[in-house]
């Protein structure tokens, strides 16, 4: 059930999409070489690091949650909206999410994950900016998919007829947007399979 309707307080808003960490259903691939039990505590240690990140950011922030909205977690509730994922797969969760913003009255909104260890704030601030004189802003992840997006209107066609899964998310929505201006930010790697931490310093710990 979606919480009550927000007034918007910031023209930007921020979009968060979490996977509710429970044992077994988060980070799946990964727990294919680390185990169920270290893919959750990996998880978990990425929803603060993500939580850190967006509370430093100078925007209404909303916390979209894939399975149920939880009250008493470590998103607060007089900092974070709370929302439910609504849509058969990826892309339509995220175009309800953005749908949502945008009535809402937001001007600009980004979308991040909750499994990216290197995004900070300044990149998040610096994609509200780069709104301006852009339609869109896509932070590339090196999977080939994105780890942001950001937009000051609807567009729908990106969010559909995706394999989501798939190394060509980026390229098939550059393809959608090539009649519009998009800044691309710098490439970062967000957290999927092993190898993708196992020489990364702030993971050691869950690994030794």
């Amino acid at each position: 059930m979606e919480h009550k309707e927000h007034q918007a307080v910031h023209e930007n808003l921020l979009l968060i999409f979490t996977r509710n960490p429970e044992l077994g259903k988060v980070k799946t691939r990964l727990a294919k070489t680390v185990g169920a039990q270290t893919a959750l505590s990996i998880y978990t240690f990425l929803l603060y690091k993500t939580k850190e990140i967006a509370t430093k950011v100078a925007s209404d922030k909303a916390v979209y949650y894939s399975v149920r909205i939880r009250e008493n977690d470590l998103w607060d509730a007089t900092i974070f909206q709370k929302h439910q994922q609504i849509g058969a797969d990826l892309g339509s969760r995220m175009l309800h999410a953005f749908k949502n913003g945008f009535i809402a009255g937001y001007k600009k909104v980004l979308i991040i994950g909750s499994d990216l260890y290197d995004l900070t704030p300044e990149i998040i601030e610096q994609a509200f900016t780069d709104l301006a004189d852009n339609d869109l802003v896509i932070g590339p992840a090196e999977d080939g998919g994105y780890y942001l997006l950001g937009m000051k209107s609807m567009h729908p066609k990106i969010f559909k007829n995706k394999d989501w899964g798939a190394e060509n998310v980026k390229e098939k929505t550059l393809e959608d947007l090539k009649d519009k201006k998009v800044l691309l930010l710098p490439e970062l790697n967000d957290v999927d399979i092993f190898e993708d931490i196992e020489h990364h310093p702030a993971f050691q710990h869950f690994l030794n």
